[in-house]
């Protein structure tokens, strides 16, 4: 049988700032992230099954994500936990969504936060592949499985 990849492509809103960063994106501010996540594998073969033909039903891969990245990261404030406590204290009280993280939150280094998260989800049969995070049209991260081995 043949691999082939099945890539789904997702949108949310979430705003950062990059702690001690010596350009604007120390600022908070927000973007409109494009997620597109490939997964590769055989598809079923089982004559039985009713997803049969299928590397995954594209629904499912929708749930697995929306559950486990964009309920989370739509529209929240990320920031990096050296921001200084008081300052996420009172982001806490005033607002629902604020998630402190440590490490710088750069696309970079949520790529690698949502491939952990992702990994787990998929069966024996089906690999992530790749995820592309892009904060704009023209500039965005990726990761690549194959690089990672």
């Amino acid at each position: 049988m043949s691999k082939i990849r099945l890539t789904k492509r997702f949108h949310f809103e979430m705003a950062h700032a990059l702690e001690n960063h010596d350009g604007l994106c120390q600022n908070i501010h927000g973007h409109s992230y494009r997620l597109e996540v490939t997964i590769i594998g055989e598809p079923n073969s089982d004559i039985s099954s009713p997803k049969r033909g299928m590397l995954i039903d594209f629904s499912d891969l929708k749930n697995i994500v929306e559950a486990h990245i964009i309920s989370k990261y739509d529209h929240a404030l990320v920031i990096n936990v050296n921001t200084g406590k008081l300052l996420i204290e009172t982001l806490k009280n005033h607002y629902k969504n604020i998630i402190v993280t440590d490490y710088q939150p750069t696309s970079e280094r949520m790529l690698e936060e949502f491939v952990a998260v992702l990994q787990p989800y998929f069966s024996q049969n089906i690999e992530l592949h790749s995820i592309t995070l892009a904060e704009t049209e023209s500039s965005f991260a990726q990761w690549f499985a194959e690089d990672n081995n």
